[in-house]
């Protein structure tokens, strides 16, 4: 699909963008992911709309399959890359979790702006997705500023669940929307 309009009140939401994660091996080069983003947040500052900058610093709690990380991470691996900012003006949400509603400060922070639209990059963003649009936001996905950890979780994304959820376009089309 292709992106249609952007509300007067969008903001971009950057997902994960943090040294930690962007170091981690995903589908897409996460160089690509990060320029991409960033050049949409510059156009969003540009413009005077707000850019939401998320950061993971934890886990859920629970059991998985999945390996359990071990280890201390480094001091820097939650740090917003420096390409990103965070600028005058962005908002930093911690998230403890995938997605970036739950726990968070996030939906006060886009209601207290006015926002009806939201515009997602970064690395693992289908739960963010989900959660927007289940929360009545106008969702759309910049499809070559997002990625996964994995070739096929990011395809399926892709093809089969954003679709449900929101318009998907490249950053440079969301970013002409802007005006």
């Amino acid at each position: 699909m292709t992106a249609t309009v952007l509300d007067p009140r969008t903001a971009l939401v950057v997902v994960d963008l943090q040294k930690g994660i962007v170091a981690l091996p995903t589908a897409h080069p996460a160089e690509d992911v990060v320029a991409n983003s960033a050049a949409l947040a510059d156009a969003f500052r540009a413009k005077g709309l707000p850019v939401l900058l998320v950061r993971v610093t934890g886990g859920a709690p629970g059991r998985t399959e999945g390996a359990a990380r071990s280890g201390e991470p480094a001091a820097d691996w939650a740090d917003i890359v420096p390409e990103l900012g965070p600028r005058d003006g962005d908002v930093v949400v911690t998230k403890r979790q995938w997605g970036a509603f739950h726990g968070t400060p996030l939906d006060l922070e886009l209601r207290r702006r006015g926002i009806t639209q939201v515009v997602l990059t970064g690395i693992g963003v289908e739960s963010t997705a989900r959660a927007a649009h289940e929360h009545g936001y106008h969702v759309t996905i910049a499809t070559d500023a997002v990625t996964d950890m994995d070739a096929g979780a990011h395809r399926n994304s892709l093809e089969k669940i954003f679709p449900r959820l929101a318009e998907t376009d490249t950053s440079a089309a969301i970013a002409a929307l802007l005006g």
